[in-house]
Order: C-alpha cells, then structure tokens, then sequence
C-alpha cells in the first residue's frame, strides 16, 4: 500500500509539474511570437480567453492544433493592425461565433451552456439518489431471510436424518491418484519401474 501511495504521488507531482509550466509554453512558436514585447504581451492574454474550435475546452494559446495556430496569427494581425483587445475579440466572435468564447455571455444562444451543466449535475445527483435507496430497500430485505414453515422445517430434518443414516461409502480413488501415491520405482499395472529388469 504505501509503494502504492509513493508512485501515486510522483505520478500526480510529474502532471502538476507539466500542467503549471509545460503545456501553455510549447503550443505558441518561435516564429509566431511577436518582436514587440507589448503587443506580444496582449495576444498571449488574448489567447487565454478564446477558445480552440476543434479541442475540447482549450484555449488557442493552450492547443496545438492547426486551427489553434491559425487564430493565434490572426490574432497578432489584428494587433499589429492597431484593433484594441475588445476589437480583437469582437472578430474572432464575428468570425467563430460566442463558441470561440471560452467564457461566454449568458444571452438566450448561449442559455444551454450556463444551465446546461447544473441541470445535468441536479439530475445524475437524482438518479444516484434513487439507486442509492433502492439499493438499500433491497439490502434491508434480502438481509434477513423468512423463518421456515413448521412444514418446511420437519422436510429437513427429515432430510437431515436420511442423510445421517446413510452408510458413508468410501470415495474412488482416479487412476492418476493411484499411480502418484505409489512409491517412486514401484511397478504399477502398466508402468516401467526401475526394478524391472528388461528382458
């Protein structure tokens, strides 16, 4: 148990590790990467909040999709432009629509996004709910059997009582069983013992 809980660690330190420096590192390239450390600077929290419309719930800054890069650029093309960051934005929701939002505003096309999750949470927290007490209805009655008839009960001890009476009769033995219980060298009914002399 404890090696268990010692790799256990390692493994979730390694991913925490990855997951705080690695991964939003590597997806933007050199040769994306604005000369204007400013600028530069206002793509890459540009790219936090919008979304890769081919991966599930990544930023474009996170991906390294095709499509991430491409958004990255335009991004940057938009910024090299002179647009402000809402301008930006308002582009590439133009452009992709609120989806690319990795926060979207609650407005009556997007109402399924925000409801959507804790109305799915409020109904699989039902249903385990209900199979959590049926379950235990079922345990509650299945765990003490019902008593046995007066009927039931002389059928057997009858049973019972034939069965003490019967003479136990001694198990066959298999000839496999035989054979492994001789001792090794003796002959059996077909074997070639080794004091056999041949003839």
């Amino acid at each position: 148990m404890r090696h268990f809980l010692a790799i256990f660690a390692i493994v979730a330190a390694i991913s925490a590790a990855g997951l705080v420096t690695g991964s939003p590192a590597l997806a933007v390239e050199p040769d994306e990467v604005l000369a204007d450390p400013v600028l530069e600077a206002r793509a890459r929290e540009l790219s936090k909040v919008l979304r890769c419309v081919v991966c599930q719930n990544q930023s474009i800054d996170d991906s390294n999709a095709d499509i991430a890069r491409d958004m990255r650029l335009i991004v940057r093309e938009r910024l090299v432009a002179g647009d402000t960051d809402d301008q930006t934005v308002a582009y590439m929701v133009a452009r992709y629509g609120d989806y690319v939002l990795l926060r979207p505003p609650f407005q009556p096309n997007t109402m399924a996004l925000w409801v959507g999750p804790p109305f799915m949470a409020m109904i699989i927290a039902t249903l385990a709910l209900l199979f959590f007490r049926m379950y235990q209805r079922e345990r509650v009655a299945s765990g003490s059997p019902e008593p046995l008839t007066p009927t039931d009960r002389a059928q057997l001890d009858a049973l019972v009582d034939k069965l003490a009476a019967e003479p136990r009769r001694p198990r066959r033995q298999s000839g496999l069983r035989a054979e492994l219980e001789q001792p090794f060298g003796s002959t059996g009914s077909g074997g070639n013992g080794s004091d056999n002399p041949a003839t």
